[in-house]
């Protein structure tokens, strides 16, 4: 098959769903319904809130966690879009490109055979993603083979409402100039960088799934105000964060 889709629907009742690292023949666009989709290749982590989608080009190796996630995947002979990068990406999808996912389900992966009108509804498919290319969106952090700089970037992650640089160091037991000297080494960035990045995307799937305030998620991320949270959000983004909300919402009730 030259190109067809495939379902997830995650129980919102189980656990994260792993897979294990694998890689495709075919190039696959994956799209969050609902939950929160993490794609991690041996240069980055993605963070894929519901309503975008992830790129995963033919040949990448990379694992997936699906957390409460229902999410639709298209996949495509790597003849169809010609993407030379070999790494991924997260992508915006507007409604039409959405509903063209949607309505490519009717033409799965495993289907024993084609047909004109599949090939040339993958075909049309194919062009519109080549040209959502051009809008990548920086959602995405850093990975290191540094077990120093993982570890460092896991207690970050998992403390973000009151994390500092003296309660990181103590927790790896290492000083602050060894952590800046090795963070920076490995993943071309401060750790205050990865920080801010790293509250903006968890912020982000908050603001999706979550029904709460701008201000209770400024908190849950480590802002001490709605304001300083808003202005770190529009410069990572572009937008507000009342914006996105208002966004994601209507691509959802489109």
């Amino acid at each position: 098959m030259a190109a067809g889709s495939y379902a997830f629907e995650g129980d919102l009742r189980d656990p994260p769903a792993r897979m294990p690292w694998h890689s495709h023949d075919l190039h696959q666009l994956e799209y969050a319904f609902e939950g929160v989709v993490m794609v991690e290749t041996a240069a980055a982590r993605y963070r894929l809130p519901p309503r975008q989608a992830v790129w995963i080009p033919a040949g990448l190796a990379h694992k997936s966690t699906f957390a409460q996630a229902r999410t639709v995947s298209v996949f495509f002979e790597p003849s169809l879009v010609h993407d030379r990068s070999g790494r991924a990406r997260v992508l915006p999808v507007e409604p039409v490109l959405r509903e063209m996912m949607i309505y490519a389900l009717r033409w799965r992966i495993d289907r024993t055979f084609s047909d004109p009108v599949a090939d040339s509804y993958f075909e049309t498919l194919a062009h519109l993603v080549s040209d959502g290319m051009r809008y990548e969106l920086p959602f995405f952090l850093p990975t290191s083979t540094d077990p120093l700089v993982a570890a460092v970037m896991r207690h970050t992650d998992d403390h973000l409402d009151n994390v500092d640089l003296q309660q990181v160091c103590e927790a790896v037991r290492i000083s602050e100039r060894t952590l800046r000297r090795r963070f920076h080494a490995s993943t071309g960035m401060t750790w205050r960088q990865y920080t801010l990045h790293s509250r903006i995307l968890h912020a982000m799937t908050m603001l999706v799934e979550q029904d709460a305030t701008i201000t209770s998620v400024a908190t849950a991320v480590g802002f001490d105000s709605a304001s300083a949270f808003s202005r770190a959000f529009q410069g990572y983004t572009g937008g507000t964060p009342t914006a996105f909300r208002q966004k994601r919402d209507a691509l959802g009730n489109a």
